[in-house]
Protein backbone atom coordinates (compact mmCIF):
# COMPACT_ATOMS: atom_id res chain seq x y z
CA UNK A 1 0.00 0.00 0.00
CA UNK A 2 1.51 3.33 -0.65
CA UNK A 3 2.49 5.27 2.13
CA UNK A 4 1.25 8.58 3.46
CA UNK A 5 2.17 11.74 4.98
CA UNK A 6 0.41 10.45 8.48
CA UNK A 7 2.94 7.26 8.20
CA UNK A 8 6.09 9.25 8.69
CA UNK A 9 4.97 12.91 9.32
CA UNK A 10 6.65 14.62 12.64
CA UNK A 11 3.38 15.18 14.94
CA UNK A 12 5.09 18.57 16.65
CA UNK A 13 3.94 21.48 14.51
CA UNK A 14 6.40 24.09 14.32
CA UNK A 15 4.87 27.13 13.74
CA UNK A 16 4.98 30.98 15.11
CA UNK A 17 2.17 33.59 14.86
CA UNK A 18 2.55 36.07 12.53
CA UNK A 19 4.33 38.69 15.06
CA UNK A 20 6.78 36.80 16.07
CA UNK A 21 9.95 39.03 16.07
CA UNK A 22 12.77 38.25 14.20
CA UNK A 23 14.95 36.97 17.45
CA UNK A 24 11.48 34.71 18.36
CA UNK A 25 11.74 33.01 14.92
CA UNK A 26 15.74 32.12 15.13
CA UNK A 27 14.80 30.73 18.87
CA UNK A 28 12.45 28.08 17.50
CA UNK A 29 14.80 27.30 14.55
CA UNK A 30 17.55 26.50 16.62
CA UNK A 31 15.32 25.00 19.38
CA UNK A 32 13.75 22.71 16.76
CA UNK A 33 17.11 22.29 14.46
CA UNK A 34 15.39 23.21 11.59
CA UNK A 35 16.17 25.22 8.65
CA UNK A 36 12.48 26.74 8.78
CA UNK A 37 9.34 27.48 10.80
CA UNK A 38 5.51 27.65 9.96
CA UNK A 39 3.54 31.18 9.84
CA UNK A 40 0.42 30.65 11.08
CA UNK A 41 -2.59 32.50 12.11
CA UNK A 42 -5.34 33.56 14.95
CA UNK A 43 -6.56 30.00 13.86
CA UNK A 44 -3.58 28.18 13.47
CA UNK A 45 -3.89 27.98 9.61
CA UNK A 46 -0.42 28.41 7.77
CA UNK A 47 -0.09 31.36 5.83
CA UNK A 48 3.33 31.30 5.11
CA UNK A 49 7.12 29.94 6.01
CA UNK A 50 10.17 31.62 6.71
CA UNK A 51 13.53 29.79 5.86
CA UNK A 52 16.53 30.62 6.64
CA UNK A 53 17.59 31.75 3.42
CA UNK A 54 14.78 34.07 4.38
CA UNK A 55 16.59 35.50 7.62
CA UNK A 56 20.06 35.56 5.81
CA UNK A 57 18.87 38.37 3.68
CA UNK A 58 18.59 40.60 6.96
CA UNK A 59 22.86 40.25 7.03
CA UNK A 60 23.54 40.00 2.78
CA UNK A 61 21.24 42.90 1.80
CA UNK A 62 21.45 46.40 2.01
CA UNK A 63 19.21 48.11 -0.14
CA UNK A 64 22.09 47.71 -3.20
CA UNK A 65 21.30 47.57 -6.98
CA UNK A 66 18.73 45.69 -8.69
CA UNK A 67 15.23 45.96 -10.04
CA UNK A 68 12.48 43.76 -10.50
CA UNK A 69 9.61 42.13 -8.13
CA UNK A 70 11.99 39.57 -6.84
CA UNK A 71 14.58 42.04 -5.59
CA UNK A 72 11.82 44.29 -4.62
CA UNK A 73 10.82 41.63 -2.16
CA UNK A 74 14.25 40.86 -0.54
CA UNK A 75 14.61 43.82 0.26
CA UNK A 76 11.21 43.81 2.18
CA UNK A 77 12.27 40.64 3.81
CA UNK A 78 15.51 42.62 4.68
CA UNK A 79 13.80 45.24 6.24
CA UNK A 80 11.57 42.86 8.02
CA UNK A 81 11.29 42.72 11.36
CA UNK A 82 8.11 40.06 11.95
CA UNK A 83 7.27 36.75 10.81
CA UNK A 84 4.46 38.17 8.52
CA UNK A 85 7.30 40.52 7.09
CA UNK A 86 10.05 38.27 6.44
CA UNK A 87 7.78 35.24 5.03
CA UNK A 88 7.35 33.45 1.85
CA UNK A 89 3.51 33.08 1.19
CA UNK A 90 1.55 31.45 0.69
CA UNK A 91 2.31 28.26 2.74
CA UNK A 92 2.46 25.35 0.71
CA UNK A 93 0.91 22.64 2.46
CA UNK A 94 0.05 18.62 2.65
CA UNK A 95 -2.56 16.79 4.45
CA UNK A 96 -2.21 13.51 6.48
CA UNK A 97 -3.61 11.45 3.48
CA UNK A 98 -1.32 13.07 0.76
CA UNK A 99 1.16 10.45 -0.65
CA UNK A 100 5.08 10.44 0.44
CA UNK A 101 6.15 10.42 -3.06
CA UNK A 102 3.91 12.98 -3.89
CA UNK A 103 5.20 15.07 -1.39
CA UNK A 104 8.72 14.47 -1.96
CA UNK A 105 8.12 15.75 -5.75
CA UNK A 106 6.48 18.60 -4.10
CA UNK A 107 10.00 19.55 -1.77
CA UNK A 108 11.46 18.90 -5.06
CA UNK A 109 9.79 21.12 -7.58
CA UNK A 110 9.44 24.02 -4.88
CA UNK A 111 12.72 23.45 -3.46
CA UNK A 112 11.91 23.56 0.41
CA UNK A 113 13.13 21.21 3.04
CA UNK A 114 9.97 20.86 4.97
CA UNK A 115 5.81 20.95 4.04
CA UNK A 116 3.29 21.79 7.20
CA UNK A 117 1.00 18.96 7.08
CA UNK A 118 -2.99 20.55 7.92
CA UNK A 119 -5.89 18.98 9.17
CA UNK A 120 -8.36 18.38 5.76
CA UNK A 121 -11.35 20.01 7.36
CA UNK A 122 -9.89 22.38 9.45
CA UNK A 123 -7.15 23.73 7.85
CA UNK A 124 -5.00 23.95 10.79
CA UNK A 125 -1.64 23.10 11.04
CA UNK A 126 -1.32 19.16 11.95
CA UNK A 127 2.01 18.83 11.83
CA UNK A 128 5.34 18.61 10.13
CA UNK A 129 6.78 16.64 7.12
CA UNK A 130 10.53 16.71 7.22
CA UNK A 131 13.22 15.93 3.92
CA UNK A 132 14.16 13.22 6.78
CA UNK A 133 10.43 12.09 7.69
CA UNK A 134 10.29 11.41 3.78
CA UNK A 135 13.82 9.37 3.90
CA UNK A 136 12.42 6.86 6.83
CA UNK A 137 10.55 4.93 4.02
CA UNK A 138 13.78 3.69 2.73
CA UNK A 139 15.00 1.94 6.27
CA UNK A 140 11.49 -0.02 6.20
CA UNK A 141 11.92 -3.55 7.72
CA UNK A 142 12.90 -5.87 4.62
CA UNK A 143 9.63 -8.23 5.72
CA UNK A 144 7.21 -5.28 4.75
CA UNK A 145 9.36 -4.21 2.06
CA UNK A 146 8.87 -7.64 0.55
CA UNK A 147 5.47 -8.12 1.16
CA UNK A 148 4.52 -4.83 -0.69
CA UNK A 149 6.95 -5.93 -3.76
CA UNK A 150 4.94 -9.52 -3.51
CA UNK A 151 2.19 -7.68 -3.67
CA UNK A 152 3.10 -5.89 -7.11
CA UNK A 153 4.61 -9.24 -8.89
CA UNK A 154 1.64 -10.76 -11.49
CA UNK A 155 0.28 -14.05 -11.15
CA UNK A 156 1.23 -16.83 -11.85
CA UNK A 157 4.29 -17.27 -10.31
CA UNK A 158 6.45 -18.12 -8.10
CA UNK A 159 9.13 -15.60 -8.26
CA UNK A 160 11.82 -15.39 -5.88
CA UNK A 161 12.34 -11.85 -3.81
CA UNK A 162 15.66 -10.89 -2.54
CA UNK A 163 16.45 -7.50 -0.70
CA UNK A 164 19.60 -6.23 0.08
CA UNK A 165 20.05 -2.47 1.28
CA UNK A 166 16.72 -1.48 -0.11
CA UNK A 167 17.80 -2.97 -3.58
CA UNK A 168 15.12 -5.53 -4.91
CA UNK A 169 16.47 -8.61 -6.90
CA UNK A 170 13.55 -10.44 -8.46
CA UNK A 171 13.73 -13.71 -10.01
CA UNK A 172 11.36 -16.06 -12.24
CA UNK A 173 10.18 -16.39 -15.54
CA UNK A 174 7.46 -14.76 -17.80
CA UNK A 175 5.66 -15.40 -21.42
CA UNK A 176 7.13 -11.93 -22.87
CA UNK A 177 9.66 -9.23 -22.61
CA UNK A 178 7.28 -6.84 -21.85
CA UNK A 179 5.96 -8.74 -18.72
CA UNK A 180 9.40 -8.67 -17.30
CA UNK A 181 9.78 -4.66 -18.69
CA UNK A 182 6.66 -3.78 -16.12
CA UNK A 183 7.19 -6.21 -13.88
CA UNK A 184 10.52 -4.01 -13.05
CA UNK A 185 8.79 -0.54 -13.00
CA UNK A 186 6.36 -1.88 -11.04
CA UNK A 187 8.70 -3.01 -8.30
CA UNK A 188 10.60 -0.21 -8.47
CA UNK A 189 7.26 1.71 -7.75
CA UNK A 190 6.88 0.33 -4.44
CA UNK A 191 7.94 2.82 -1.66
CA UNK A 192 11.14 1.96 -0.33
CA UNK A 193 12.44 0.17 -3.24
CA UNK A 194 16.08 1.76 -4.14
CA UNK A 195 17.17 0.04 -7.00
CA UNK A 196 16.19 -3.21 -8.95
CA UNK A 197 17.76 -5.98 -10.86
CA UNK A 198 15.92 -8.01 -12.48
CA UNK A 199 16.85 -11.84 -13.32
CA UNK A 200 13.31 -12.13 -14.81
CA UNK A 201 13.49 -15.03 -17.61
CA UNK A 202 11.38 -14.44 -20.94
CA UNK A 203 10.40 -17.30 -23.27
CA UNK A 204 9.65 -14.85 -26.16
CA UNK A 205 10.49 -11.38 -27.28
CA UNK A 206 7.57 -9.21 -28.33
CA UNK A 207 9.50 -6.18 -28.40
CA UNK A 208 11.63 -7.03 -31.58
CA UNK A 209 11.18 -4.11 -33.98
CA UNK A 210 10.54 -5.79 -37.64
CA UNK A 211 12.59 -3.50 -40.40
CA UNK A 212 10.78 -2.53 -42.93
CA UNK A 213 10.78 -4.30 -46.08
CA UNK A 214 12.08 -2.58 -48.75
Amino acid sequence: MPIEVKDVMGRVAIAVPADASFADIVAAMKRFAVGAVTVIDADRRPIGVVSEDDLLLKEIDHGGPGFGPRRRRDREKAAGVTAAQLMTAPAITVTPGTGVREAARLMHDRRVKQLPVIDVVTGRIAGTLHQRDVLRVFTRPAADLEADVRAVLPEPGPFTVEIEAGVVKVGGRVRWRSQAIALTEAVRAVEGVVDVVCEVACDSDDLIVVPPLL
